[in-house]
């Protein structure tokens, strides 16, 4: 009877209990992680093939910078392009508050399973990068006229002034891998149109690249290699250029745009310094 009872015991503390199977078989919902003024952000990465806009700003105003950049890309894109806010805004504008509604976002992802999903427009990419935020955007946005009209219009109304967090604002026009091969492949794409057709001979030239997070490459073997790919019959003149190659260099992705001599006359697209420039003009 002693070793039937030992076997009895034995086998109810090997099963295990009720509150056990409900820590094992039930997923815990956690709240979308949020940066700064509640924005939420999807936990992405930047990709080869991607366009998108660079946007600096001060300090720990990360969060703000890109609460604020989601309002006036969203009024732009429905201006320009008659694009809904929901589609400018389906990445998560619409939390944009202190906390979080828990219950809130529950069944706004309830909805979203029940309904067919369409990439936003601007998909914020969370950095680990301090003063720096990035937004991928996709057609119809063109990155470089669109920041160009944001910063002709801010310069127009600058005694209007419509941001608070944003400073400088860098279009790319695709990005790929930080790589000799990968920088090869994006000069080709991008630099084409502007540089290689019948009727683009003759053009002065600039390269500015910039650096975060990165040391594969080097200043000077980045500036090479992107005006080999500019090709024959144009001049460099770092002053008085006609169009401007901007190379953004961040861990290991590097992108490329090209913009005109209208760079300078707009602060380098630094909307900190359209609105209230320095007294001695010095780009922040």
């Amino acid at each position: 009877m002693a070793d039937s009872s030992k076997k009895r015991k034995a086998a109810l503390d090997s099963k295990p209990s009720a509150s056990n199977k409900r820590t094992k078989g039930k997923k815990q919902w956690r709240a979308p992680r949020t940066s700064g003024a509640g924005a939420i952000t999807q936990n992405r990465s930047i990709e080869p093939g991607d366009e998108g806009i660079w946007a600096t700003c001060d300090m720990r105003k990360e969060g703000k910078c890109v609460a604020e950049l989601k309002d006036t890309f969203d009024e732009y894109a429905r201006r320009l392009y008659g694009a809904s806010h929901e589609d400018a805004a389906a990445e998560g504008g619409e939390a944009e508050q202190d906390e979080p509604d828990i219950e809130a976002e529950i069944q706004r992802e309830l909805r979203d399973i029940s309904k067919p999903t369409a990439e936003p427009l601007f998909t914020h990419i969370r950095l680990d990068t301090d003063c720096v935020v990035f937004f991928k955007t996709r057609p119809p946005v063109e990155p470089v006229s669109f920041v160009h009209t944001i910063c002709v219009e801010a310069a127009r109304s600058a005694e209007r002034k419509q941001s608070r967090f944003v400073k400088r604002l860098t279009p790319m026009t695709v990005m790929g891998k930080a790589t000799d091969k990968g920088l090869d492949e994006v000069a080709q794409q991008v630099l084409a149109p502007h540089f290689h057709g019948p009727d683009c001979a003759g053009k002065k030239f600039a390269i500015r690249p910039t650096f975060r997070n990165h040391k594969a490459l080097s200043r000077e073997g980045v500036i090479k290699k992107v005006a080999a790919a500019v090709g024959p019959g144009h001049k460099v003149d770092l002053k008085d250029y006609d169009l401007l190659i901007l190379v953004e260099i961040y861990k290991n992705i590097c992108g490329m745009s090209v913009v005109d001599a209208d760079y300078e006359r707009l602060k380098r697209y630094n909307l900190a310094e359209i609105y209230e420039p320095t007294p001695n003009n010095n780009q922040a």
